[in-house]
């Protein structure tokens, strides 16, 4: 028997990159559970969580990944990368390392990920505004310069994390959206707009089958 949890048109696979330490477990607990801990520890290994919204009438299942920033766990970028639509890139405004280091991460992410991924660079720890090391204004410069989406967020009080995953997921949705109206132009369509080319693969449930994440 199945739950409502497992009723939805789309299955999107979105990866968390970004150095240890950035809040990206926090983002992701704060986004699919409403919950943010304080003394949460660095990621070891892989783990993800579920999330459903609704957009254009239709349920979008985010399948959200999260791994360890550390160099020691690089090693499992391959099958971390592999199926994923979309990506948030994460830095902390508070430490500019993590932001200088946001380039080698878009490298990465290039080599490994397919060539029409979403990514969006988020700036997290808003909140920290008094010990603020990277200027909005620069950290928006280069999201533009390298085609990407920007918005800063804060875990610990929720600003803007729920419009962050919906702002990539509506806008991998629409992609999506505009393929399909190619593949099959007389059928119960939705009209989406400034919208490109993605090729969405294959991702894996919980269970281990695979599902298809674009089919309707």
């Amino acid at each position: 028997m199945s739950s409502r949890d497992d009723e939805y048109d789309y299955l999107f696979k979105v990866v968390l990159i970004g150095d240890s330490g950035v809040g990206k477990s926090n983002l992701l607990s704060r986004f699919t559970r409403n919950e943010f801990n304080v003394s949460s520890k660095s990621t070891i290994g892989v783990e993800f969580a579920t999330k459903s919204i609704q957009v254009d009438g239709k349920t979008i299942k985010a399948q959200i990944w999260d791994t360890a920033g550390q160099e020691r766990y690089r090693a499992i970028t391959s099958a971390y990368y592999r199926g994923a639509v979309g990506a948030l890139l994460v830095y902390d405004i508070a430490k500019h390392l993590t932001y200088e280091n946001v380039e080698r991460w878009l490298r990465e992410l290039r080599d490994h990920a397919d060539q029409n991924i979403v990514i969006m660079l988020v700036g997290n720890k808003s909140d920290l505004r008094h010990l603020r090391a990277v200027p909005t204004d620069e950290a928006r410069a280069f999201a533009e310069k390298n085609g990407l989406s920007f918005i800063e967020t804060s875990a610990l009080d929720s600003t803007n994390v729920e419009t962050a995953f919906q702002n990539i997921l509506t806008e991998i949705f629409r992609i999506v959206s505009q393929k399909q109206i190619r593949e099959q132009p007389d059928g119960d369509t939705i009209r989406p707009h400034n919208v490109e080319t993605i090729d969405v693969k294959p991702t894996v449930n919980n269970e281990g089958s695979r599902r298809q994440c674009c089919q309707t």
